[in-house]
C-alpha cells in the first residue's frame, strides 16, 4: 500500500469495507455506477445437516477493491452497504495493480485458496481447529512453519509447537 493525493487524476485501487456479508451487493452496486471493481471469490464446500453444497465465498470478508480517481471517492462512499473507505496511516489504502494481479492469477489457476490472518512475531493467537482447538499462544517463529509459543508462567517454562497458520486466529 503507498500514501495518495487525494487530487490525483490517476485511477488507483482502493479499498472499501463493507457491512458483513454485503461484498456482492456492493460490486453490484459499484458497477451499476460505472465504477471497475474486483471482488475476489473462492468456492467452498459447504455441509448442512441435510446435504451438501459448493458455495461462493469473498476471498477477503467485507471487502472490495474499487478502480477509481480520487475526485470520485465520495461518490463510491455513498453506495450502499459501504461502510468506509480502508485507510492506512490515515491515508486512503491503494493496492498495486501488480497485486490485483497476483490475487486474480491465484484465482484462474483453480488452487485451494484459503484467506489466513496476517501474523507478526509476538500476536497473540489461539488454535481453531485440529486436536489442541481452543490453545491460546504467542506467535514465535513465522518462516516455512510458523510455530506457537504456549508460556506456562508459573513455572518459567515455555513450550513451542510447530502449527499451520490456516489452524490459528489472532487474538
Amino acid at each position: 500500500m503507498r500514501e495518495v493525493d487525494l487530487n490525483t487524476i490517476e485511477q488507483l485501487w482502493y479499498v472499501v469495507y463493507t457491512k458483513p456479508k454485503h461484498e456482492k451487493t456492493v460490486e453490484k452496486n459499484l458497477s451499476e455506477q460505472s465504477f471497475e471493481t474486483f471482488l475476489p471469490l473462492i468456492k467452498k464446500h459447504k455441509k448442512w445437516s441435510d446435504r451438501k453444497k459448493w458455495v461462493t465465498f469473498p476471498l477477503f470478508k467485507s471487502y472490495v477493491f474499487v478502480h477509481s480517481i480520487s475526485s470520485k471517492i465520495q461518490e463510491v462512499l455513498a453506495t450502499k452497504g459501504i461502510v468506509k473507505l480502508v485507510k492506512f496511516n490515515k491515508s486512503p489504502a491503494i493496492i498495486k495493480e501488480n497485486e490485483i494481479n497476483n490475487i486474480k492469477i491465484m484465482l484462474n489457476g483453480n488452487y485451494d485458496l484459503q484467506n489466513t490472518d496476517y501474523f507478526q512475531k509476538g500476536n497473540k493467537a489461539q488454535v481453531i481447529e485440529g486436536p489442541l482447538k481452543g490453545l491460546k499462544g504467542e506467535v514465535y517463529r513465522i518462516e516455512n512453519n510458523d510455530r506457537l509459543l504456549i508460556r506456562v508462567d508459573a513455572i518459567q517454562h515455555s513450550i513451542s509447537i510447530q502449527i499451520e497458520r490456516s489452524y490459528l486466529k489472532l487474538l
